[in-house]
């Protein structure tokens, strides 16, 4: 999760309007946040009910639109997960990541 969230990173700096003017841009975005998606769909059960400082179900039903109801897709939601929710995202799995490996 962390490596898809640093590849949104690296190019979601180019800011709002170049990701609403560039196709391939919000194609590389969508694209990891459905691996973002991917990957929390498949954390055990016992892992989820450890850390519900996540909204894990939300990141899985997301994922689920971006995949299967992608006419359903607006890019203003997308950005604004990228710019308000991954660093919170972020955040979380780092610190599950330190707190699991003290």
């Amino acid at each position: 999760m962390l490596e898809a969230i640093a590849q949104i990173e690296r190019y979601a700096t180019r800011g709002q309007d170049t990701f609403n003017q560039d196709e391939l841009l919000q194609v590389w975005i969508i694209h990891h946040l459905q691996i973002v998606g991917e990957a929390a769909s498949k954390l055990s059960e016992s892992f989820l009910t450890q850390h519900l400082e996540a909204p894990w179900p939300a990141i899985v039903e997301f994922r689920n639109i971006l995949v299967h109801e992608y006419f359903r897709v607006n890019l203003q939601i997308v950005w604004q997960i990228v710019e308000q929710d991954l660093p919170n995202l972020k955040a979380i799995i780092t610190d599950i990541l330190h707190n699991d490996s003290s």
